[in-house]
This record gives C-alpha cells, sequence and structure tokens, in this order.
C-alpha cells in the first residue's frame, strides 16, 4: 500500500485536534442556546444570523489558509471553494436577517463550490468522472426532493400549485446533495493524491448538515412558518463548524492507507440508482393515492429521466474511451509479449545449454535446436522418444533415478553429471540441472538444462594428473608418493621408504647446463623404474631427489640394484656421464622404535608416511655423508638430527624478537610495459654464526611451532611500510606490494582483522596489496576458507593463488572462490620450449585465467626464450632471475624508482 512522500508532523495533529476542540465546543454551546430559545425569540435570532455570519468568514479563512499550502490545480480549488463558501454564508446572512442583500449570493456560492470541488482532483482524472459526479449529486437531490414531495410537502399542497418561492428555495438543498455527492466520490482520489481524505469527508459531512437545514426551510416557505432562530438552524451552524474543521486538517496522514473496502465502493456506485428507484416507487404510491398526478411530480420526474438518459450517455462514451484505451493496451501487451517470446526462443535455440522438457517417465516432450550444435541431433529426432534411450546403461539409471527424486518435490533441483553419446559416435561428459516444473501451468513438466564439460573434465583430469605426477620424467611427485605411503601404513603392511638423491649433479647442470641436466635426470628416472616391480611406485621429489615406495621385502636388494645399474655411464649426445646416487631406507616396522608405549602408533597415517619419508631423508643423509654411492638403513639414533632443530627453532623465536630478520623483494614486471609494477616480500634470515639460512630451512620449522603467526605479521607491516615509503618517494606511483600467506596463518579466526590492522597502521591502499596462497588453501575445510577469503576480499585487497599447477584445485572451487591471480609454478616455465606438453599446458593456464577474469604472473624466468614464448601467450606479469633476483630493500627501491633492465632481444 502506497505510504505518504512525508512523515506527518505531531505538532501538527496536535494543534489541529485542539482546533476541533474549541470549534466543536463552540458549536455545541450555540446549539445548546438555540436549541433552548434562551433569552427569547429575538436573542436566539441575534446568535444565529451572527454565528452564521461568523461562522461563513471563519470557514471561507480556512479554506483560504489551506490553498497556500497547494500549487496549481489543488490551490485554485480549495480558493474557489473558500470563496463559495462566503458567497453561500453571505446569502444565508441576507435570508436570516432580511437585509436587503441579492440573494442570489446562495446560489452563486453553491455555483463555486461546485467547480472547486471540480478543480481539485488530479490532472489524470478524466472529464466524465467528474460530470458523472455532478448528474449522480442531481440524481440523488431530485430523487430525495421527489420523496419529500410525495410523503411530506404533497400533503400540505394538495393540489394546488406551489409558488416559485417553494421552487427558489429547493436549491440550497438541492445543491446541498450534489455537493455532498461530488465530495463522496472525489474522497478516494483524495486519499490517494493528499493524504487520509479526512479533510473531503468532512466537507461532505458540512454539505450534508446544510441540506438538512435547507429542507427544513424549504418546508417551512410551505408551512408559512419561516422566520429565524429556531432548531433548525442548528444545521447551519453545524455546517461551518465540519468545514473548518476539514480545511484545518494537516496534509500528511499519519499512517499507512487503509483502503476502502470493495462494498463501500459498490455501494457508492449503487446510490444514485437505488435513490432513483425511491423516488419512482413514491410516484408510483403517489399516483395510487391520489389517482391522479402533478405538476411538479411530472416535471421532477421527467427531469430524472432527463438525467438517467444524460448519465448513460456519458457512461456509453466513457466505455467507448475505454475499449479503445483496452484495446490498445491489449495490442501493445501482445506485441510486447510477442517480442520476448521471440527474444527468449531465440536464447534457448543459440544457447550453449541443451533446454529440455521430459515427462516423469523422461520421454521428450520438448526440445531445444540447440541440441544439435552440442551432440549432433536434429530436435525433431529426439521430440516424443525416451531420452534414457539414447543413454549408456548406468547414465540412464542415473538420469530415471533423479527424475524420481524430483518428481514429487515441486520446484525441485538437482544436478548430477553423466556420459552422453555424440552422434558421431565420442562419449561427451555432461552436467544436467533437473528443475521440477509439473505444476508450472506454461511448462508441465521436467527441465533438463544440459551443457557439454568434457574440455573442462579432460583439463581437469589433465591438472589433477600434473597435479600428482612430475612434469619433466612423468613420475609421482611428492604429494602422491606421500598418500601412497599413507595407505601402505594404515594397511599395516611392511612397507619402506627409498629415498635417493644424485651425488654431484649440480656439477651437471653448472658444467653442462639444464638441458643436459634435465635428460640426465630422465634418464635415471627410467633406471630406477626398470630396477623396481610394477606395483612399486617410483616419484621424483623435486630436483635430483628421488623416492621409491616397496610394500614388499627385499629392500636392501632393490637399493643394490639401483646402485649398480646408475653405475654404467650416462651418454648426453656424444658425452658419457657417470652418476652416482645415495639412498636411505626406512621401514615402517621402525617408526615406534625408542618411542615410549603410549606413545607410539598415535599418530594419524598421514604424519606417520611424513615421518617415514624423514626417516628415509635422514638415512640418504648418512649416506652421503659416508661418501655416496652407497645406501644407508634407518636407526633411531639419528634423531641426533632433531636436536639441531629444535635449537634452530629456539634461535628463530629469539631472531623474531631481536628483530633479526630481513625482507627481500623480488620485482613483479608488467610484460607489456616491461615497468616494475610490484614486489614479492620474502622473509631472509642472516644468523650471527651459521649466515644466511635457506628459507626452506626455517619456514617450516615455524610453520610447525606456529611461529609463522607473529612471523608473517611482521612480514605483512614492513612490506607495506616499505611499499609506502617507495610510492611516496615515487611521487604517489602505486605499487603492487604481494606477500605470502601460510595456511597457519590462514586458519587465524581474526586474519581479517589483522590485515585491516596492518592496512591502516602503515597507510597502505588495500588494492595495493595482494595475498598470495597456495592451492591447499582452496581444498581444506572449503565453507571456512570462502568465508575468510570473503572478509579479506571485503577489505578491497587481491588475492593470488601461488605455485598454480603443483596441486589440484577444482575448477569450481576457482571459480567459487574470489582469486584474482594465478601465478604459474617455475617447473612449468622451465620447460618451456623444451616439452611439447609442458608448453601447451602453461598456455592452458594463461587461458584459464583469461576466462576467469584472472591475472597470470609467471615465477621462475630465467632466459630469454621463456619470456618470448609467455608474451605470445598473453602472460600479464613475470617474475625471474632473468629481471633480478630478491634483493634487499635499499636495491629493490632503485629497481622500482629506476625500472628493471630491459631484455635485450638477440634478432633472428
Amino acid at each position: 500500500m502506497r505510504q505518504s512522500k512525508a512523515a506527518p508532523d505531531p505538532k501538527a495533529e496536535s494543534r489541529w485536534v485542539r482546533v476541533c476542540a474549541l470549534v466543536g465546543a463552540v458549536a455545541m454551546v450555540l446549539a445548546v442556546l438555540i436549541g433552548t430559545g434562551a433569552g427569547g425569540h429575538g436573542t436566539t435570532r441575534a446568535v444565529v444570523v451572527s454565528s452564521v455570519l461568523t461562522g461563513a468568514v471563519i470557514a471561507a479563512a480556512t479554506c483560504l489558509w489551506r490553498a497556500r499550502g497547494f500549487a496549481g490545480r489543488a490551490r485554485w480549488g480549495w480558493s474557489t471553494v473558500g470563496v463559495g463558501v462566503l458567497s453561500w454564508g453571505l446569502g444565508q446572512f441576507g435570508f436570516l436577517a432580511s437585509v436587503d442583500m441579492p440573494a442570489n449570493f446562495g446560489v452563486l456560492g453553491i455555483g463555486l463550490i461546485a467547480i472547486g470541488l471540480l478543480t481539485l482532483p488530479s490532472a489524470n482524472q478524466p472529464l466524465a468522472n467528474r460530470i458523472r459526479s455532478v448528474l449522480d449529486g442531481l440524481l440523488i437531490a431530485a430523487s430525495m426532493v421527489l420523496v419529500g414531495w410525495v410523503f411530506a410537502i404533497g400533503p400540505l399542497t394538495g393540489d394546488h400549485t406551489v409558488g416559485a418561492d417553494f421552487y427558489g428555495a429547493l436549491v440550497f438543498p438541492i445543491g446541498g446533495i450534489v455537493l455532498a455527492t461530488m465530495a463522496v466520490y472525489m474522497l478516494p482520489q483524495q486519499r490517494r493524491n493528499h493524504g487520509c481524505g479526512t479533510h473531503m469527508a468532512f466537507l461532505s459531512a458540512a454539505m450534508l448538515a446544510f441540506t438538512v437545514a435547507g429542507s427544513g426551510y424549504a418546508y417551512l416557505r410551505v408551512t408559512q412558518e419561516l422566520s429565524a432562530g429556531r432548531p433548525l438552524d442548528i444545521g447551519w451552524i453545524v455546517g461551518y463548524a465540519l468545514i473548518i474543521m476539514g480545511a484545518s486538517r494537516p496534509r500528511e496522514r499519519s499512517g499507512p492507507l487503509v483502503p476502502l473496502s470493495a462494498s463501500v465502493g459498490n455501494g457508492v456506485v449503487m446510490l444514485p440508482y437505488l435513490a432513483v428507484l425511491a423516488a419512482l416507487g413514491a410516484t408510483v404510491l403517489f399516483h395510487v393515492q391520489s389517482g391522479g398526478s402533478h405538476p411538479f411530480v411530472a416535471f421532477t420526474r421527467s427531469f430524472l429521466i432527463l438525467l438517467i438518459v444524460g448519465r448513460q450517455l456519458l457512461t456509453q462514451l466513457e466505455n467507448q474511451g475505454l475499449t479503445r484505451t483496452l484495446e490498445a493496451r491489449v495490442a501493445d501487451r501482445t506485441a510486447e509479449l510477442y517480442a520476448r517470446e521471440q527474444q527468449f526462443h531465440a536464447l534457448v535455440q543459440h544457447s550453449s545449454d541443451v533446454v529440455t522438457v521430459v515427462s516423469p517417465e523422461a520421454d521428450v516432450i520438448y526440445q531445444s535446436e540447440s541440441v544439435h550444435q552440442v551432440f549432433g541431433y536434429p530436435a525433431r529426432f529426439l521430440t516424443g522418444r525416451r531420452l534414457t534411450q539414447h543413454l549408456d546403461a548406468e547414465s540412464a539409471h542415473r538420469l530415471a533415478k533423479s527424475l524420481r527424486q524430483v518428481t514429487g518435490r515441486p520446484y525441485a533441483t538437482t544436478v548430477l553429471e553423466l556420459t552422453v553419446r555424440h552422434r558421431d559416435g565420442r562419449d561427451r561428459q555432461a552436467e544436467m540441472t533437473i528443475t521440477n516444473l509439473l505444476d508450472d501451468p506454461h511448462v508441465k513438466g521436467l527441465v533438463l538444462n544440459t551443457r557439454d564439460i568434457s574440455e573442462r573434465m579432460e583439463l581437469q583430469e589433465q591438472l589433477v594428473y600434473e597435479a600428482y605426477h612430475d612434469s619433466l620424467t612423468q613420475l609421482a611427485n611428492r604429494a602422491l608418493f606421500r598418500d601412497r605411503t599413507a595407505t601402505a601404513v594404515e594397511r599395516g603392511t611392511e612397507a619402506t621408504v627409498l629415498h635417493l638423491d644424485l651425488d654431484g649433479f649440480k656439477r651437471v647442470n653448472d658444467s653442462l647446463g639444464h638441458l643436459a641436466g634435465d635428460q640426465l635426470l630422465v634418464q635415471v628416472a627410467d633406471r630406477i623404474r626398470s630396477c623396481v616391480r610394477d606395483d612399486d611406485m617410483v616419484a621424483r621429489f623435486g630436483a635430483d631427489e628421488f623416492g621409491v615406495l616397496l610394500e614388499q621385502d627385499g629392500a636392501t636388494e632393490v637399493a643394490g640394484r639401483i646402485l649398480e645399474d646408475l653405475e654404467a655411464p650416462v651418454r648426453l649426445g656424444d658425452r658419457e656421464i657417470h652418476v652416482r646416487a645415495s639412498i636411505g631406507l626406512a621401514g615402517a616396522h621402525l617408526l615406534d622404535e625408542g618411542l615410549p608405549a603410549d606413545v607410539a602408533g598415535g599418530d594419524s597415517p598421514g604424519e606417520r608416511a611424513e615421518q617415514l619419508m624423514r626417516n628415509a631423508d635422514l638415512a640418504m643423509h648418512h649416506a652421503k655423508a659416508a661418501g655416496g654411492g652407497v645406501f644407508a638403513s634407518y636407526q633411531s639414533r639419528m634423531r641426533d638430527g632433531l636436536i639441531e632443530r629444535l635449537e634452530l627453532e629456539s634461535d628463530l623465536r629469539s631472531a623474531l624478537e631481536r628483530g633479526e630478520l630481513r625482507l627481500h623483494y623480488q620485482p613483479t614486471v608488467d610484460l607489456a610495459t616491461h615497468e616494475v609494477v610490484g614486489f614479492e616480500a620474502l622473509v631472509r634470515w642472516p644468523h650471527p654464526q651459521r649466515g644466511m639460512i635457506n628459507p626452506l630451512d626455517f619456514i617450516p620449522i615455524a610453520e610447525a611451532t606456529g611461529l609463522i603467526v607473529p612471523l608473517g605479521r611482521w612480514v605483512l607491516h614492513e612490506a607495506c611500510r616499505q611499499a609506502v615509503e617507495w610510492s611516496g618517494a615515487a611521487g604517489g606511483r602505486p605499487l603492487k606490494m604481494a606477500v605470502n600467506v601460510s595456511v597457519r596463518q590462514f586458519d587465524q579466526p581474526d586474519f581479517a582483522e589483522t590485515v585491516a590492522a596492518v592496512l591502516a597502521e602503515t597507510g597502505m591502499p588495500a588494492d595495493r596489496l595482494c595475498l598470495e596462497m597456495t592451492e591447499s588453501v582452496l581444498m581444506t575445510d572449503t565453507e571456512a576458507n570462502l568465508e575468510q577469503l570473503v572478509r579479506l576480499k571485503a577489505l578491497g585487497l587481491t588475492l593470488a593463488i601461488d605455485d598454480f599447477g603443483t596441486g589440484y584445485s577444482s575448477l569450481a572451487y576457482l571459480r567459487r572462490f574470489p582469486v584474482d591471480t594465478l601465478k604459474i609454478d617455475r617447473s612449468f616455465v622451465e620447460r618451456l620450449g623444451v616439452l611439447e606438453d609442458d608448453t601447451a599446458l602453461t598456455d592452458t593456464i594463461v587461458r584459464l585465467g583469461k576466462s576467469l577474469g584472472m591475472a597470470t604472473v609467471a615465477e621462475g624466468i630465467e632466459e630469454f626464450g621463456q619470456l618470448a614464448a609467455l608474451r605470445e601467450m598473453g602472460c600479464g606479469f613475470a617474475q625471474g632471475y632473468y629481471f633480478s633476483r630478491p634483493v634487499p630493500a635499499s636495491e629493490a627501491g632503485r629497481l622500482f624508482l629506476e625500472g628493471a633492465e630491459e631484455p635485450v632481444e638477440t634478432p633472428a
């Protein structure tokens, strides 16, 4: 329901209530004086005359005062009503006081009030509605006059003809009825446009009061008892009091508009007809009783007939206008619906989704034409057939089951993936959304929206494979190896892990180059595979490290066989290279050796697998320390090396407290402009005794001990502070600062608040901060992580997936999470131009980022060929030694101000 545009003023409402109370009290006192005749007839007559004049003047002034609050039609309407009330009052005063004053003042007042009421409605109200209100008022007034004549006036006059004075006296009651009817008809319009309509209700009641008084005087004129000072005069006073109350009512309404009931509206419409029926009944009774007619009755009845004819003509004209309007609206609506239907038809037919409507039994009711371009079938080929007949047995069973699930639930939706055979015979993977619209009268079926997701599934499978396999050797990577080891430990098999590291591999890379090193690793991987059984797993952990998982006895024999096989030289082109390896062995049966009985076996399979792999790593380092080219089995005494780790942890805690850590910055270069647009902040630890400690040695310790949380906050604060300082030195030039976030930090419930506090403390603009996280963040506790990402994104910063492609992140997660940037792992970049599959995969990741609206940053660029390939793919940004190594803050500031060194392209 429509509300008023302005809230009512409580003070104005209170003032109006006081005015009503005052006016009502005065009217009541005057009514008592007139009704009791106190002071004699002369006094009563003087009270009536003065009260009528005073009331008319005050009522007119109140109407004019109300007109000041409006503009346009409303102002002119209320002004005219005010002048009409004053004119009517002067006419009454002249009559009651027997003053020599033109009698037509009262008639003029009736006309002015009628004009004012016709002016008040809004401009969009048809003229026919206004004329109808006048005709209906005349119908009601004439009918009531006729009824009054039959039952009251006629018996007094008999067959005598009434004079002109009597007809003149009828002008006032008839005018009052007409005006009251007009006010009642205007009430709904005024309620909609100018408040609750109370003022119009008061005006209508005032006209009725005038009607009662005027009717009484018309009757007295017939009886020749006409004089002022009678109780009948109370009607004039009450009328003016009601006008004052209505005109002083504030415009704003005090609450929601309460609609009038349908019965009230119908009663108002039928009121003129009921009055005419009453008049006709009265004339019939008059003829029956008198046996003849009377000129007044005949004249009035004829007048009623003319009014009815006029009203019907008006109704006919209005109906014709309404018919034309409705026809035009129907034509416009039909055209609009047709246009929408054509638009919908075009969208459905040319959509990449296939729209199918089926019955609960899977019979095709409707099939969109898009099925031809997606699955090769013409729409008419499937229409009328059972859809499950064109699917394999498993997919048909799953589809039928899903249809049954949603059939009993109106508007229910379910999603499933199934295999659909293309018309050319190829199997395509499809995602189907089923919606139950059986209860929709326009559909009456189950709607299937099907899309071909084969390419997405192939890419996802490729990413899954790459996430768990080494791109160079096609062996399993560390993640897959750990999962298989955890499974073996959980099953309780006699699993043994071999950790193999090549001796002197760095010299091969340094002397012959990385390509030769890669070729060597491939051949070493082939030799290791040839030394184990098909059921055993071989993995490359990274660089020159390999792992072997054996679930049967004979681990020492396998290690010896691998070392013996590696003794043979490896041929790289025209060179022969001799390579050796150090191997560490660790059996699952030794995991609990040296531990208390209440602690042994207490960890999860994943943690025990990690421990087993660490034990093999410790054993490998012992074999390497023994000179290499041998294998060593893990012994519990090797755990003594953990003491060094504990010392490193203690030193790290102290270094964090004393502020000994430093940040180095590696620039990010815009491949389109060659400008340094940002940096990645990397923490470094210059140990007082041990020198610069590799982050790979102390970051895992910080992760395990929880020190990563305060360390991460310090890195974030220092990086933001430095970025603001550099940007200020460069005249406000924007700088993007990337900071790595660990899973441990991300799991902190107040992490978003911590980031917001750092931004506030340093003055760093949120849009210049990028938080980088690994793919594992997307895969663990996804709902909580999504909530955390949304909170971070709300701060205005950007989010990046670091080392993309080395983990397993579903495309669905990438679309769901608010990620802005994909950072392509260096393992893909270093193989660009060497292996075609790796180049294609990198290109796929770049295109994937573009399709998802994400920026792409390539890591680890070391050669011009890699840079050229990435530019051709459309990669946006890059990092790597080709531009700059991570450098201290002073050197990084110079790079930002001067830009990275322009790569020099060698002419072809």
